[in-house]
């Protein structure tokens, strides 16, 4: 981590990841694979805010990033670098065949490291790629397939990665970061190793102005609204909530409801729920 020193009270705390250590110096992304996303403020089509506290921040090119990796040949790592769209790093690869993508990039990966994709057992290196019913019991994988050829869904974020505990008739049993265990088909596609970037965790934002940079927008506390704008709002000084559950602005009950629906397609393959944050 790089920490700054404290010309400013905001810069006192802050800190950020140290990428020269990391990145590729002076790459630049390919342009063929980014494209440019249309930034919408958090409003929907008829432009009324739907979504609070977004807006602004930087100018940013989207990488378009392949995330079920089915060329099944040998890719060189060209380059590691920054996306702006996500915490992790991505590495940008080449394969035997000429073509080039965009993935996300392993934890210690390096220019020049050989990568690999198969249908069969491969070497178990972090960033090769293959079916989950071929990695050993214990190993930590991620950019993990929920259903068969769909693509990366779980574990995707810095610092992420999913444990293997178990393989059976089918099914392989996966530990996922938020404690919860679960089942899979072993037909899914997983990567050996944990996302890159895991300090990114570490990161002190030390001023407002950087979340703007963000595109992260002013949070205003419910209980320094009126009454008529929030169910917290109200009274002198600083009250307590005043309503037995907590709420949303709206009214909603939130905080230890579920709102997982009851019937969705998946929910008999979850073995055990993660763990509740209370104490």
């Amino acid at each position: 981590m790089k920490k700054h020193n404290p010309t400013t009270p905001s810069r006192r705390h802050m800190t950020s990841v140290e990428y020269k250590r990391s990145l590729t110096a002076g790459k630049k992304p390919l342009k063929k694979l980014t494209t440019k996303l249309k930034s919408h403020g958090g409003r929907n089509n008829t432009g009324r805010i739907t979504v609070r506290h977004q807006g602004g921040g930087n100018k940013r090119t989207y990488r378009i990033i392949d995330f079920k990796r089915m060329e099944f040949l040998p890719a060189k790592v060209e380059s590691v670098e920054y996306d702006p769209y996500r915490t992790a790093f991505i590495s940008q690869i080449v394969y035997t065949n000429g073509k080039r993508a965009y993935i996300l990039a392993p934890e210690g990966v390096k220019e020049g490291r050989i990568l690999t994709t198969t249908r069969e057992r491969g070497e178990l290196e972090f960033g090769n790629r293959m079916p989950v019913r071929y990695i050993p019991v214990g190993t930590t994988v991620y950019n993990v397939e929920l259903q068969p050829g769909k693509g990366g869904q779980i574990a995707k974020s810095a610092g992420s990665s999913i444990q293997i505990l178990a393989h059976d008739e089918g099914m392989s049993t996966l530990k996922m970061p938020s404690g919860e265990t679960r089942k899979i088909s072993w037909d899914c596609f997983a990567t050996v190793g944990q996302v890159s970037n895991a300090d990114h965790s570490l990161t002190t934002i030390g001023k407002a102005g950087r979340s703007r940079w963000l595109g992260i927008r002013p949070t205003v506390r419910g209980t320094a609204m009126n009454p008529v704008d929030h169910p917290y709002g109200g009274g002198e000084g600083k009250q307590p909530r005043g309503t037995k559950r907590p709420k949303t602005k709206w009214g909603k009950v939130t905080g230890g409801k579920k709102t997982r629906d009851k019937k969705k397609y998946s929910s008999d393959r979850i073995i055990k729920r993660r763990s509740s944050k209370r104490r």
